[in-house]
């Protein structure tokens, strides 16, 4: 309506105008100079007119323009002490303004709503250029799950990280896939997922990068949980039969002995071959009852203890031990008001079992050391660490040593650190391992708040 007054306006004065010229062109065919003089001041008065129109609405557009090229929505146009001839051309501009003023606040609004969405989820977020791989944008969730303060461009990844990256590569538009992050020495899985959009048509692309590690170890704890059930079950219905009936051969051939021919030995290598059978028995009965171990724990005893206390008691119990070994206990506790909720009883039982581990890897060193630490990290998790001066492990190996039956000692059953997995679990914690061959080992046993 507004526009519509104003091409009225523009189409009176183009008519007037030349209205003015047909005359003056008549006046001059007719010879009627006289009435010129009439006319001409009109007619130049009508161009002037029109000029100084002409500039002022050009000047009006000029400001109107470099409001919207600066996106300066908030600039008002005083239209109540324009020129009539400008006053609608203003009053339209302030309407448009107002309609960009508000369509801009809204997206801004769900701008920041979608920002405020994506740093509170825990999913970390990635974005970043296909062709450059230069980092669009990536959450505060990302940052702290792979302990990266910023990506310049999805290269730098490949320096912290070579196998995440090149997963996050190879991963194509629409698809998933569990990888292993390794941010500070620790390794965690997870499921990327992958999407493509583009932006003034170049192709972006955005990864999602959730944590499945504790999922993961929990499906993975239930399926050994269950094995372990159905193995022991079975390994005893089938064994104590055999070592009982071993026994009872045993007896009898005792009792009959006096009555058979043992001249060529025969009989003692009879009895020799029960006993070794009774005695194998009875080894794999004592070997599945341990296991059984692994799935008596499914209730904890909750209770706020501090972490000195829990050192201090530690200490008490093997400092006799390693002073016989010569083995120098150190403990490292700077915030000495830490606490836990947790079962003492059965966390005394990890930090015996790592403890004994540790022992038993810097029994070779010159210097055998062992540190026990406990502080709260950047994403307010309790941390206790157990670290030794030892051989380490071979970074193979450091996957498969929480692993029901694997054991990388001779003597070893593959019991302990499971258990302690398990400890850990049911506390709603976990464990990592921290190991380089020649320098030592550190476990660390992380508890949420």
């Amino acid at each position: 309506m507004i526009f519509k007054k104003y091409e009225w306006r523009i189409l009176l004065r183009v008519l007037l105008m030349f209205a003015t010229l047909f005359i003056t062109a008549l006046l001059l065919v007719k010879g009627l100079y006289v009435y010129l003089l009439f006319i001409l001041p009109i007619a130049i008065y009508e161009f002037i007119d029109m000029f100084r129109f002409y500039r002022k609405t050009k000047e009006e557009l000029d400001q109107f323009v470099e409001s919207i090229h600066y996106r300066d929505f908030s600039r008002h146009f005083d239209v109540k002490h324009a020129p009539a001839e400008v006053q609608p051309l203003r009053k339209g501009f302030n309407e448009i303004n107002s309609t960009l003023k508000s369509m801009s606040k809204e997206k801004e609004t769900q701008y920041q709503y979608v920002q405020k969405i994506l740093e509170l989820v825990d999913t970390g977020i990635l974005s970043y250029m296909e062709s450059t791989g230069e980092v669009i944008w990536m959450n505060e969730s990302l940052k702290k799950m792979l302990q990266l303060p910023y990506l310049k461009t999805i290269h730098s990844l490949g320096k912290r990280d070579a196998g995440l990256y090149d997963s996050v590569i190879s991963l194509r538009p629409g698809n998933s896939r569990i990888a292993t992050a390794h941010p500070d020495k620790n390794s965690f899985k997870i499921l990327l997922s992958a999407t493509a959009f583009q932006i003034e048509g170049n192709i972006c692309k955005l990864i999602a990068f959730q944590n499945v590690n504790e999922a993961l170890d929990e499906t993975e704890s239930k399926a050994w949980q269950k094995l372990l059930s159905v193995l022991t079950h079975e390994i005893m219905n089938s064994i104590a039969p055999i070592s009982s009936l071993a026994e009872t051969l045993k007896h009898r051939l005792q009792q009959s002995v006096s009555e058979l021919n043992n001249d060529s030995g025969a009989v003692d290598d009879l009895e020799l071959g029960i006993e070794t059978i009774k005695r194998r028995s009875e080894g794999l009965l004592k070997f599945a009852e341990t296991y059984r171990s692994l799935n008596k724990i499914t209730r904890l005893n909750l209770k706020k203890v501090y972490v000195r206390d829990i050192f201090e008691n530690l200490l008490q119990l093997m400092q006799p031990t390693a002073e016989q070994k010569n083995i120098e206990l150190e403990t490292i506790l700077k915030d000495t008001d830490i606490s836990l909720e947790v079962d003492t009883d059965l966390l005394e039982q990890v930090m015996i079992n790592l403890m004994l581990n540790a022992m038993e890897a810097v029994k070779e060193k010159p210097e055998p050391r062992i540190i026990l630490s406990a502080y709260i990290s950047d994403n307010n998790k309790i941390i206790i660490k157990v670290a030794d001066n030892g051989n380490g492990m071979p970074e193979e190996l450091l996957d498969k040593i929480f692993i029901p039956f694997f054991s990388t000692k001779k003597s070893g059953g593959g019991i302990g650190l499971s258990l302690c997995k398990q400890i850990m679990m049911l506390h709603k914690g976990n464990i990592h391992v921290q190991s380089v061959e020649g320098e030592g080992t550190a476990f660390l046993l992380q508890f949420g708040n």
